[in-house]
């Protein structure tokens, strides 16, 4: 019965808002970079554009008068509630690379989900220890024996370069917000474009090892979506297929998913629950973007704290198993 279940990727179209029109056959990363110049600012605006352009869209949708229900994940919905078909597994096997965000970023994601969770009581919560962001899906919803042989056969050679790729290639995210759809909801990130560096220090490599002395406003030329195009070129290069479900630019850490319509059957309820999303991302903006001092820190040096991860097996939901981790700075 499971494998009948229906993704709601399906229901849920995750589109490029941002205007971008990519070529076939090109690395996807690419034509957003070109289109840019490399230009950090103008990196930034275009993953900008689109995170507006999907809220209001989604704004839209919750607020519509013809509103039907939320788009409840049937997996997940059988994983948290056995009852329903006991002895259901994902057979849903991936193939991903994972940023794990450092420990600054985690408290601020528990803090937005205790302030979800009051709005929508039964919201389902990323485990803290689960959190992540895909930096690149390499395939999706495979058989074990599909991904055991491209782990140990043309992934192996590259897994040490792109699990330890962001030790001398450092991006920044700035700027969280909470973005969100029928399905669920997340804390996104912009590429930073010379804001001040916020975040504890890293400790810094030697060098001759990076391109760039050190860490700092300046270096910001290496964008996150740089980062995105350079795991891309080298995991095509080693001879896999790169099979992700969709290509945008976003650099988001899902925090929580609809198991129900409960808390948002009424016109009332669902205003409610836009206004609750809107009146946080004012308050990620005034109390936490580009703030020194502030309870929370909202910027994120990919690769801080852990490197990268080559993460397998059925880990919608974060869970799967690590193929190889990368050292972090």
């Amino acid at each position: 019965m499971g494998s009948t279940l229906q993704s709601t990727d399906a229901k849920n179209k995750l589109e490029d808002l941002s205007g971008i029109v990519i070529k076939p056959g090109e690395n996807p990363y690419d034509a957003l970079i070109r289109a840019c110049n490399g230009d950090p600012a103008e990196i930034q605006v275009l993953y900008s554009v689109h995170r507006v352009r999907r809220n209001e869209q989604q704004k839209e949708k919750f607020l519509a008068e013809d509103f039907k229900e939320l788009i409840v994940d049937p997996f997940l919905l059988r994983i948290e509630r056995p009852e329903i078909e006991p002895g259901f597994k994902d057979w849903r096997n991936c193939l991903v690379l994972w940023a794990r965000p450092p420990d600054h970023i985690i408290k601020l994601c528990v803090h937005l989900q205790v302030l979800l969770k009051k709005a929508a009581p039964h919201l389902w919560l990323m485990p803290p220890q689960r959190m992540h962001m895909t930096t690149l899906e390499i395939t999706h919803s495979q058989t074990p024996e599909t991904i055991y042989h491209i782990v140990t056969g043309p992934l192996r050679p590259v897994t040490p370069i792109l699990t330890n790729y962001t030790y001398k290639h450092r991006s920044r995210l700035v700027k969280p917000q909470l973005s969100y759809d029928l399905s669920a909801i997340a804390i996104s990130f912009l590429p930073a474009a010379g804001e001040a560096v916020i975040s504890p220090a890293p400790v810094a490599p030697h060098p001759e090892d990076i391109p760039h002395p050190g860490l700092s406003a300046d270096t910001d030329a290496y964008s996150y979506h740089h980062l995105r195009r350079d795991t891309f070129d080298y995991a095509r290069c080693a001879g896999l297929e790169i099979e992700s479900r969709y290509v945008t630019p976003s650099a988001h850490v899902t925090l929580g998913r609809f198991l129900g319509q409960e808390d948002h059957l009424t016109p009332e309820a669902r205003r409610k629950w836009v206004e609750t999303i809107d009146g946080i991302n004012r308050w990620l903006a005034s109390e936490v973007w580009d703030k020194h001092d502030a309870q929370f820190i909202g910027e994120w040096i990919v690769g801080q704290e852990r490197g990268l991860e080559v993460r397998s097996g059925p880990l919608w939901y974060g869970g799967g198993k690590t193929v190889m981790a990368g050292e972090g700075f």
